[in-house]
């Protein structure tokens, strides 16, 4: 789904476990890491893209997370120009994102990251909170540091209470 602006609609699943450490996963065959995301259906709510996401990616259902809580708006980045699609109508010069941060309510023998026919992710670690933002590759990073900052109090204190309706894509 790409919006009038050329934005595609997409959601960002930040996991954390009870240290407050976060996943973080190696793109197949790539030395590239990156949270869970995914774009989002024309059939779907942001909210059941990230849970489909999440069982693609992670292979975690539902009754294996707590939905903390989640972005109050949109985040954008746009892609480097090298990456753009010229040859695609609509054109799609970005992503716009909301951010869902999970608690993990299994063990970590639960997740699969090959459910799916063709896996995002081959290899995954706990992270500190604040090392994606070192990490991820440069175009999405604003992105991050803006979902984290959002998210972290929630994390932090323990409480869920910070759960929002995401806006319509």
């Amino acid at each position: 789904m790409i919006d009038t602006e050329g934005f595609r609609a997409n959601v960002g699943i930040i996991l954390c476990n009870t240290e407050r450490r976060l996943f973080w996963g190696r793109r197949i065959g790539q030395d590239a890491w990156q949270f869970p995301q995914g774009g989002i259906q024309h059939t779907e709510t942001p909210e059941q893209a990230m849970f489909r996401e999440l069982e693609e990616e992670v292979g975690l259902l539902p009754h294996q997370v707590e939905l903390l809580g989640c972005t109050h708006d949109w985040l954008r980045y746009w892609l480097p120009r090298r990456y753009i699609r010229r040859h695609c109508d609509p054109l799609c010069i970005g992503q716009k994102q909301i951010w869902y941060l999970l608690r993990v309510r299994c063990s970590e023998g639960d997740f699969c990251l090959d459910r799916s026919p063709k896996p995002e992710f081959d290899a995954w670690r706990w992270v500190r909170y604040w090392q994606p933002v070192h990490e991820v590759v440069y175009f999405k990073r604003r992105v991050y540091v803006q979902a984290l900052r959002e998210l972290a109090p929630l994390i932090h204190t323990g409480e869920g209470h910070g759960r929002f309706t995401p806006p319509a894509p």
